[in-house]
């Protein structure tokens, strides 16, 4: 026994003589004093498990695996014992639109192949709403657009990463004989009939997006 102490010594014998330790008290849990008739709900401890409610407050720019502590909001202590702290760990889902990267966010954008050609105006929903791109004439497929601070916003940190529009500029696949007709009028004009096929010097986009397709990304 402890003898209110909470605390007991214990004598051990070594080859470097006589070691005392202590240890908690095992009658009195190393409080000092035993319940004689401990509450049957909580068994003497102070604390029952229930659950509850947590207000968190999550700030811009978080990405899985961001931790965010809550001070006091943990497992209370045995015997009224202080409460310990609450760590809520992110895991961000996956948009349908946008894809993220770093703070900067990419989304693609399909035009018609005579809206690349000749330019326009035209309106995104971001996350921020309705946005406008302006298309110069002669955009080309795989070309970014980028609408500055239109991202994720900065851990701790003032301002905000950027949205990168990629233009994928679609091609008819069924034209009917009028629109075929206006087409080949156009080749004619430009001496297009039978272009002669180049290879393009290979670009690292072209493979860093590969990359990405083939990874799920």
């Amino acid at each position: 026994m402890c003898h209110g102490r909470g605390t007991v010594q214990r004598v051990a014998r070594s080859f470097l003589g006589q070691v005392m330790t202590s240890a908690p008290c095992a009658a009195c849990q190393g409080f000092g004093t035993v319940i004689p008739e401990p509450c049957a709900e909580c068994s003497g401890e102070g604390r029952v498990r229930s659950r509850r409610t947590v207000n968190v407050t999550v700030p811009a720019g978080v990405d899985t695996g961001t931790r965010i502590k809550l001070t006091a909001q943990g497992e209370v202590g045995p015997a009224g014992g202080p409460a310990g702290d609450l760590y809520v760990e992110i895991r961000e889902r996956s948009h349908d639109t946008f894809v993220r990267r770093g703070d900067d966010l990419h989304c693609t954008l399909q035009v018609p192949m005579t809206a690349a050609a000749l330019g326009t105006t035209l309106e995104l929903e971001t996350l921020d709403g309705l946005q406008e791109i302006d298309l110069r004439p002669g955009t080309q497929p795989g070309q970014i657009v980028t609408l500055k601070n239109l991202g994720v916003g900065h851990l701790h940190a003032g301002g905000r990463g950027d949205l990168n529009v990629h233009i994928e500029v679609h091609v008819p696949t069924a034209l009917d004989e009028e629109q075929e007709q206006l087409l080949r009028s156009l080749a004619s004009l430009r001496g297009e009939e039978r272009p002669e096929p180049r290879l393009a010097a290979a670009h690292p986009g072209v493979f860093s997006r590969l990359r990405d397709k083939l990874s799920g990304r």
